[in-house]
């Protein structure tokens, strides 16, 4: 299926479209956990100002058709659309939220790709294993750095490439809710 066809396709609500490198496309339900997530880090930029640029689900333009809708993502203050979209040199900072399903394509595929392509500040939300990975310092397979945060430990305070700060508020990320069998 070709990018256009994809993005042309109406998919069911409450389904989140990922695309593989290896060209698979996967259709997986969104979480409330997923959901809420990125509901919290949408709160927490709030502190950047109420008209920062960021998006969620938002697609973003990268070379050689590999546009990427990211969970969550910061852009440059003076990023200029380019068309329908913004471009992956306007990104500061990018978040995926793991899910059951998603998995290998956050912390392996996003890495690499993110790395690749320069994205200063890659973060790894996982609520199963209840830590944020934040990744920096981009390289052409991935990033030079990786530091590791448990869930509950306060604020975490992300640099910018901009000289903004982030502040992730880590006590505030939801947990996933026990089965009730």
């Amino acid at each position: 299926m070709s990018v256009d066809a994809v993005m042309h396709t109406e998919f069911p609500a409450g389904y989140v479209v990922f695309f593989g490198i290896d060209g698979k496309v996967v259709m997986t339900p969104q979480s409330f956990e997923h959901s809420s997530t990125i509901k919290s880090m949408q709160i927490d930029s709030l502190s950047l100002g109420r008209h920062a640029k960021t998006a969620s689900d938002v697609y973003i333009d990268f070379p050689a058709d590999e546009n990427s809708a990211p969970d969550f993502a910061i852009l440059r203050e003076d990023a200029q659309r380019q068309g329908k979209r913004y471009g992956f040199e306007d990104v500061l900072l990018i978040a995926e939220v793991v899910s059951v399903s998603s998995a290998r394509k956050d912390y392996d595929d996003c890495t690499a790709k993110y790395g690749r392509y320069g994205i200063p500040v890659y973060v790894v939300v996982d609520p199963y294993a209840a830590e944020v990975v934040v990744h920096t310092q981009p390289t052409g397979s991935g990033y030079i750095a990786a530091h590791t945060h448990e869930y509950g430990s306060g604020k975490l305070p992300i640099e910018l490439a901009d000289g903004r700060t982030y502040t992730l508020d880590l006590d505030e990320l939801p947990r996933p809710e026990a089965d009730a069998s």
